[in-house]
């Protein structure tokens, strides 16, 4: 497993600037490489992991199957792959669908300012997720996940609300 104790720190185009300790980047508000993966499975049904309650920011959320940060000279793709295998002990294809940018500040002091690269892939089997990154799993349809987070908003993560409702408008999943 890559140890990803920092982040690539980016433009508003993606070009590269550099690199940063993950932290710093979060106390500055560094725009920075990050991805997101969205896992469907055959009857169109998402799945949801709840974090961890041991993370940084957003213990306890629920958000998409896996998210993480590319390291300097890794592919999106590649860092996607990994983590989606380290978080949830399964790989597939993924396809990148999507891309968009956003700043969240949290009440820690720590904000979020990502250029995130939303994947796509279908899975069927058995998940075995580590305890350390995840502390729960769930299937939803889509209807039902729309639906929970108008009712709930404060249950998901910052960047999930902003992928789902960029979905609303670009239909990627």
């Amino acid at each position: 497993m890559i140890k990803r104790d920092k982040v690539v720190v980016v433009d508003e185009k993606d070009v590269v600037l550099g690199e940063m300790e993950k932290m710093e980047a979060h106390y500055k508000g560094a725009l920075h490489r990050a991805f997101s993966i969205i896992i469907l499975n055959e009857n169109g049904e998402m799945l949801l992991q709840q974090r961890a309650l041991s993370k940084y920011h957003s213990p306890g959320l629920w958000t998409n199957a896996c998210c993480s940060h590319p390291q300097l000279n890794e592919s999106y793709r590649s860092g996607a792959e990994e983590r989606l295998m380290a978080e949830l002990g399964f790989t597939v294809s993924l396809l990148e669908v999507h891309h968009f940018i956003y700043k969240a500040r949290f009440d820690n002091g720590l904000t979020e300012h990502e250029f995130d690269r939303v994947f796509l892939g279908t899975y069927n089997g058995n998940i075995a997720f580590n305890k350390d990154e995840v502390e729960a799993i769930k299937w939803v349809s889509l209807e039902q996940l729309y639906a929970d987070m108008q009712a709930l908003p404060h249950h998901y993560t910052e960047w999930f609300k902003i992928l789902m409702t960029e979905n609303k408008r670009n239909k990627f999943i």
